[in-house]
């Protein structure tokens, strides 16, 4: 079983590489024309920029994926059509809305409907609360969902920083794919995106010469999130919140903020703290790298918290990794001298 993963988790990262690359490459002309991301007080950035550098992303995931499970020759690994219709779906709405801004609510309605998509479709069998009714547990999943795949798409405002979160995740995700804690075919899913953001990352690392754009970051969160919701309904809750703790805590602690602030909390903003951190001082490479070096320790820990068998040890070290996210964005949130 092993084996086999390490072979199938291979023919996807590979290839789905390769092509991200290449499709990057060819498409960055076209979205200089056609999707421009102009600076403005909000903006990372200095200079006008292409976005949309997530359709290469997501079209070498989901091909290499798809390839990978058809010719797998094994009648257990089915290829999961909602959960990748649900990601060519919700990456056409974040097309539209890179081209021609959506407003809040077709736009939340939209995502809603692919989160509901990947949620619906699971079997009822599947549960991370045998005890909470079905109906309620599932619209919980529906809201955490839509979250998630806000979040990522709010903390994609730094060169390489979805990279350095997503790279770290799915590779964890693969590992425990490896140690047969996850079906086959989100391991997979979970290489192939790997792969397709190690061949992006190049092209947006400081400075960037293209951006991912919501076609990019809404997907990505989509697959992330069920990445992560698998391991959830294996029983491994622990590793399924450590592994995105960074984005999932400085997202959600500035939103909480900016309601507590009565600030228009859907509106864009530079107040998250790794934005803080560039404007404290901190130059962007230090930014993403010391994400990218919380995120593998946070990677860490989730491995660890899937190999115990005590539900102290794994709630220890989620709590470890909470305080090094902790301890992260508070210097983010402070100046640095000179």
């Amino acid at each position: 079983m092993a084996s086999s993963q390490l072979l199938l988790s291979f023919a996807a990262a590979v290839p789905a590489m390769l092509l991200s690359g290449v499709l990057t490459w060819a498409i960055r002309p076209l979205l200089v024309r056609i999707a421009l991301a102009k600076p403005n007080a909000r903006s990372s950035h200095r200079i006008p920029t292409p976005q949309g550098g997530g359709i290469a992303v997501i079209a070498a995931t989901l091909v290499a994926a798809v390839t990978v499970i058809a010719f797998a020759g094994t009648a257990e690994i089915k290829i999961p059509v909602a959960v990748f219709g649900a990601t060519l779906f919700i990456a056409g709405v974040g097309f539209a809305d890179d081209v021609h801004s959506i407003p809040v609510v077709p736009r939340l309605l939209l995502q809603g409907l692919a989160v509901a998509a990947v949620i619906l479709a699971a079997p009822e069998n599947l549960r991370i609360v045998p005890a909470c009714p079905l109906w309620l547990e599932r619209g919980l999943l529906l809201l955490a969902g839509l979250w998630f795949v806000n979040l990522v798409n709010f903390m994609d405002g730094l060169d390489l920083m979805t990279a350095a979160e997503i790279v770290p995740i799915t590779g964890a995700l693969v590992l425990l794919g490896w140690l047969a804690e996850l079906p086959t075919s989100t391991t997979v899913a979970a290489a192939a995106l790997f792969g397709a953001m190690l061949g992006f990352a190049p092209f947006n690392r400081p400075v960037a010469k293209i951006f991912l754009g919501d076609v990019g970051s809404l997907p990505i969160g989509l697959l992330a999130g069920w990445c992560l919701l698998q391991l959830a309904w294996h029983q491994h809750v622990a590793a399924a919140l450590l592994l995105p703790l960074y984005y999932l805590t400085d997202a959600t602690v500035t939103l909480l903020r900016r309601i507590a602030r009565r600030e228009p909390f859907w509106a864009a903003h530079r107040t998250h703290f790794y934005q803080r951190a560039t404007d404290n001082g901190f130059p962007v490479r230090r930014v993403v790298s010391e994400v990218f070096a919380l995120n593998i320790l946070l990677a860490a820990l989730a491995i660890g918290s899937v190999m115990t068998s005590s539900s102290a040890i794994a709630g220890l070290l989620l709590a470890i990794g909470g305080i090094a996210t902790a301890l992260l964005m508070y210097r983010f949130s402070r100046r640095q001298p000179g």
